[in-house]
């Protein structure tokens, strides 16, 4: 990939030198700019494949789709990511504040999901309505809990 770049970029650099006038350094920057841009490719090409290669060896969370409800109107609603295996789209409302709504994305992880919201980065895990910290959720057997005090139940 790297090579088929820089070949590119090469024969573009000799097509402008045969158009006009360009100085050797003039020639030299083009391809310089050339190569760097063909390396910054090959790079986000590695990386984007890294993530995929992540993303597929996550473990699933396809069980937590649906609708979960938490204490006063709090609710939270997963849906699968189209993007890619491992991703997860998480609709929240999760504090009465104005504002406290939104869309965000989801990654499976090893200890539950991982998302980031305006409030900070957080993970998802499955827990009971007890360890929710929620005295409305006790006793509940099905739950996902954001943090002691934030928690959302379906049974």
């Amino acid at each position: 990939m790297r090579l088929l770049a820089v070949s590119a970029a090469l024969a573009a650099s000799a097509a402008l030198a045969g158009c006009g006038e360009m100085s050797n350094e003039q020639q030299a920057a083009l391809v310089e700019n050339a190569v760097a841009n063909a390396e910054a490719i090959a790079e986000n090409v590695t990386a984007e494949a890294k993530k995929a290669e992540k993303a597929a060896q996550a473990p699933s969370r396809d069980g937590w789709i649906g609708k979960w409800i938490g204490v006063e109107g709090l609710v939270l609603t997963i849906e699968k990511d189209p993007s890619g295996p491992g991703r997860y789209r998480l609709t929240n409302t999760y504090s009465l504040d104005p504002g406290a709504t939104g869309t965000f994305t989801g990654m499976a992880t090893e200890e539950g999901m991982s998302f980031t919201r305006p409030d900070g980065a957080k993970v998802l895990r499955a827990t009971d309505g007890t360890e929710t910290g929620l005295k409305y959720l006790e006793g509940k057997k099905d739950c996902l809990t954001v943090t002691i005090g934030e928690g959302y139940c379906r049974d």
